[in-house]
């Protein structure tokens, strides 16, 4: 075996695609739109929502597409944010990464996917907690024995997935009946009986659907032709995501009166309904656990490419970093991420965790942008893409990430410094980290 094994460059543009797409679909399109409609209780402001937040979202991907054309390592926004600022900055999102963000989210998909199978197989509690430890462990090991194996995973279930929303939106339009007394003309103009304040936080709740566009940019070193292909994924993915949203969308309100879009909690099942009765339940059950697997596979692939680069930094520990001989992959990030997952479903405390932290990854998307403007100014760096509407595009995105930070601070000052407390721990770690570096140094 290969003394010094290094990771393989096994993603193309269709798998990158495949996860862009994958990882930002997830249960959300298909279970709780409801929250936008209940904040935005007109079809015309709720497809502005859906547009400006796909807009934001593309121009965060934009954001992205110049950074990953610079920098070709693994690592994603800890790499940006470490060249840019600090090692400190970097290691902040790591350290939030692992303990908290994406292995919650992870977690908490994980759960909402055996809540689902609970339809077909009914399960108490535990056993729930039981189906998500072991889907986790599942598609770890998918993704254990190669970047190949766990990429066309993601592919086939994000081409399962976008079939199936293609056909909510034909045999929606197509079998269904639309609203008695609604039509294209008689939908009020966006903004009538909404504030500003709605609006806005209508906004964050359509930009939180659009989470995990970032995550292609974690295993650049495992892309061919990463300078070009994770640029073009990023924006083909975002585009399509986008199209799919607000097309779905159309479909709920074509088929449901815009109350019950506002007030139901499984707005996909109920649509389903509309058309086929009481069968729709069962077969969007089974959509949304196939898409939250799909959500899965990337979100697992994803994360311990960033734990991989930190350790080769020598910002964690050294096996994080250690590639296996056979199947060239970061294998123990790997299963350090799939056990605290899995410890995290098992406790519980992924929930508390999650919703208290996840608004601060704004806080990095935010400096982000604005490291953009730094990093161009190094003479070092050549960048095989240059972002559309510069200045303008990274400003605009960089605001509306401080602006959904604010507005999470302002709507609950306790949880929100309980968040920023748990991401800020971790730098009395990096100091210690980085003086025991030093020493090893001297």
């Amino acid at each position: 075996m290969n003394p010094n094994p290094q990771l393989t460059r096994a993603i193309g543009l269709p798998h990158a695609t495949a996860m862009v797409v994958g990882t930002i679909i997830g249960a959300s399109i298909f279970v709780q739109p409801s929250e936008i409609a209940a904040l935005v209780p007109t079809p015309a402001g709720v497809f502005l929502v859906w547009l400006v937040s796909g807009v934001l979202t593309l121009f965060g991907a934009l954001v992205c597409a110049e950074l990953a054309s610079t920098f070709s390592n693994s690592g994603g926004v800890y790499l940006y944010l470490k060249e840019a600022y600090s090692p400190a900055l970097g290691f902040l999102w790591g350290w939030a990464m692992f303990w908290t963000m994406h292995s919650g989210i992870l977690a908490a998909i994980a759960v909402i996917c055996a809540r689902y199978v609970a339809f077909f197989i009914p399960m108490d509690t535990l056993g729930m907690k039981a189906v998500a430890i072991v889907v986790i462990l599942a598609l770890s090991a998918v993704n254990y024995v190669g970047v190949k194996q766990g990429s066309r995973l993601q592919t086939f279930f994000t081409a399962g997935k976008l079939i199936a929303v293609v056909a909510i939106i034909v045999f929606g339009f197509a079998l269904g009946s639309p609203v008695a007394g609604q039509s294209a003309a008689e939908t009020p103009v966006p903004g009538e009986g909404t504030s500003i304040v709605d609006f806005a936080l209508a906004l964050v709740a359509g930009l939180f659907a659009f989470g995990g566009w970032h995550m292609v940019t974690y295993s650049a070193e495992e892309t061919v032709d990463p300078r070009t292909t994770i640029p073009r994924a990023l924006m083909f993915g975002t585009m399509i995501v986008t199209g799919s949203y607000v097309a779905v969308n159309a479909v709920y309100f074509y088929l449901l009166p815009p109350e019950t879009v506002a007030m139901s909690t499984r707005v996909a099942a109920d649509a389903a309904d509309a058309i086929l009765g009481s069968g729709g339940g069962a077969i969007m059950s089974g959509l949304v656990v196939f898409s939250t697997i799909g959500g899965l596979t990337g979100i697992i692939l994803a994360g311990p490419r960033v734990y991989y680069a930190m350790a080769r930094d020598g910002m964690l520990f050294r096996w994080f970093g250690d590639i296996h001989p056979r199947y060239r992959t970061p294998h123990r990030a790997i299963l350090a991420q799939a056990v605290w997952s899995s410890v995290l479903v098992a406790t519980g405390t992924y929930r508390e965790l999650f919703t208290r932290v996840i608004y601060t990854e704004w806080i990095f998307f935010g400096l982000m942008a604005l490291g953009l403007f730094m990093l161009r100014r190094r003479s070092d760096l050549q960048r095989g893409y240059s972002i559309w509407g510069y200045p303008v595009v990274p400003v605009v995105f960089a605001l509306s990430s401080f602006a959904i930070v604010v507005n999470q601070v302002l709507s609950n000052v306790a949880e929100s410094a309980v968040g920023l407390l748990l991401v800020l721990v971790g730098f009395p770690v990096y100091v210690l980290w980085a003086k025991k570096g030093l020493r090893k140094k001297e």
